[in-house]
């Protein structure tokens, strides 16, 4: 959850002219604030990872640069359309999403076992293998962080290990009871990374941090969305710059070094406790754990260098899988009698709430699924053309259920239905019509904005599925304006007969 705007002036309006305090390590308290208020926070320094495996994942990480694989994301935010200032590709499992800020990203799949992915270069799929075994890295280091976490818990130890160098001694894999150990286990199964670029001198401007003063913002406070609840998340950054260019904080300097890249905790609505500005050199991993992410908010502040980080998540991906999807288009299409194509549809059953079912159905998989996917252009081929079949099938589907909304409504028009029966059907798909051209104005509109029209061809947002009046594939208009306004007439003229029956 993000701060609304409101929210934001009432905070700002509290704190008057004044900043709240933040500490850095260089501060005296910074560790003992961190212990105490900020426990669930890890962080493992880049001498705790393996060299092999820093090597290959900034070389995946160059790899992905250099063919052009992270895109800024145009994102809804209180009703405009904004480039993101960072750039971002999602890895994972197959037929994974995540959805933030009202945008769907889709994954380049990972290639675990049994999976048959088709990356269009090599250099593509040495990187999402490198992101796969850096995933099991973390979610091991994530398992033991939990540990340690437990096990001092438990033993009652105020001091908590936050800042873990490669020489700390760990805790045996026995810490947890069995169904805490699965728990731990399912909470720390990353099952997508996202991926992360900016280069902040090619950013003619960034926001300013508003609390704190802790200057430029490359992402603003907020706290991840979209995660299974209260599981972790892994975070491993680099900076690009060269290990001997790396230098401690400037005692004489105020504040946080502008220079090096951090990420700031705050409490969330707590402006009593400091915030804390954590510096990330090359190669460092932090953990957030347990309920963290939802107690705390964090942001990551800008340094002068080119940074990348790869973000492991526990996506809640419950109504967000390819196979999801599929699942509800299959069951809306249950109520038709030998298939829907592009005749006549027979319906099996005209019960209001199976068909207010399927026309629920149909707008999850418009707008849940083919907008989101189309508007963000051609960029997944790019990387691989794995969901090129995936989307043509949903697609088909979709235009299965364009053939059931028809039968729908010829059934609604048709002369002698039962008042009572009419009103049933019509205040059961109203709704789910009245939304379908609400979205799909939205969607056009967005589609033809100012800022996409600035977006390179294969990033340019298309408006799909989209067709003209009158074409003759397709059963209905794209716009529903009349056909909204016809069934409301409806409705309206077997009011005075209901009443007259009352």
């Amino acid at each position: 959850m993000t701060l609304t705007c409101d929210q934001k002036l009432r905070l700002l309006e509290e704190l008057e002219d004044t900043w709240l305090p933040y500490l850095t390590p260089k501060d005296d308290e910074f560790y003992q604030q961190w212990q105490l208020k900020y426990p669930k926070l890890v962080l493992r320094e880049a001498g705790s990872v393996p060299k092999e495996l820093h090597k290959e994942v900034q070389e995946a990480f160059g790899a992905l640069h250099k063919h052009g694989c992270l895109f800024r994301d145009l994102v809804r935010i209180q009703g405009k359309d904004l480039l993101t200032p960072v750039s971002r590709i999602l890895i994972g499992n197959p037929g994974c999403t995540y959805k933030y800020l009202n945008t769907r990203l889709f994954t380049v799949p990972w290639p675990v076992k049994g999976s048959a992915i088709n990356y269009h270069e090599a250099e593509i799929a040495a990187a999402c293998q490198t992101f796969l075994k850096l995933n099991e890295f973390l979610r091991i280091e994530t398992i033991q962080a939990w540990e340690e976490l437990v096990a001092k818990d438990r033993a009652n130890i105020d001091v908590v290990p936050v800042c873990i160098g490669p020489d700390f001694p760990r805790v045996g894999l026995g810490s947890f009871d069995g169904q805490d150990e699965v728990d731990i286990r399912n909470r720390s199964a990353y099952n997508v990374t996202l991926l992360n670029f900016m280069d902040p001198q090619k950013m003619p401007y960034l926001k300013e941090e508003p609390y704190f003063g802790m200057g430029k913002m490359a992402v603003s406070w907020h706290h991840d969305e979209n995660l299974v609840d209260r599981s972790a998340v892994a975070v491993y950054s680099y900076s690009c710059e060269g290990p001997e260019e790396e230098s401690e904080d400037d005692p004489q300097l105020e504040g946080r070094d502008p220079d090096t890249w951090h990420v700031g905790f705050k409490i969330s609505w707590d402006i009593e406790t400091p915030g804390l500005a954590i510096p990330l050199h090359q190669g460092d991993c932090y953990f957030m754990l347990d309920d963290l992410n939802a107690t705390h908010q964090h942001c990551v502040l800008a340094g002068l260098p080119p940074r990348f980080s790869s973000t492991h998540r526990v996506a809640e991906c419950s109504t967000g899988t390819l196979d999801y999807i599929l699942r509800r288009c299959q069951l809306a299409l249950q109520n038709v009698r030998g298939g829907a194509g592009s005749g006549d549809v027979s319906l099996k059953s005209l019960e209001p709430a199976v068909l207010k079912q399927g026309e629920e159905i149909h707008n999850e998989v418009e707008f849940e699924w083919l907008r989101q996917f189309w508007f963000q252009g051609d960029r997944y081929s790019k990387c691989t053309d794995w969901w090129r079949q995936p989307m043509a099938q949903l697609e088909e589907m979709w235009r299965a259920m364009e053939g059931v909304t028809n039968a729908v409504l010829l059934e609604v028009r048709r002369e002698g239905v039962p008042t009572g029966l009419r009103n049933e059907t019509l205040t059961a798909i109203l709704g789910a019509l009245s939304t379908r051209q609400s979205l799909r104005r939205e969607w056009h509109t967005r589609c033809q904005c100012r800022t996409a029209r600035t977006l390179p061809a294969d990033q340019k947002p298309e408006c799909r599925p989209y067709w003209e009046k009158d074409d003759p594939s397709m059963p209905l208009p794209f716009d529903l304006t009349d056909i909204v306004s016809e069934l409301r007439g409806l409705l309206l003229e077997a009011k005075p007969e209901k009443e007259r029956r009352a």
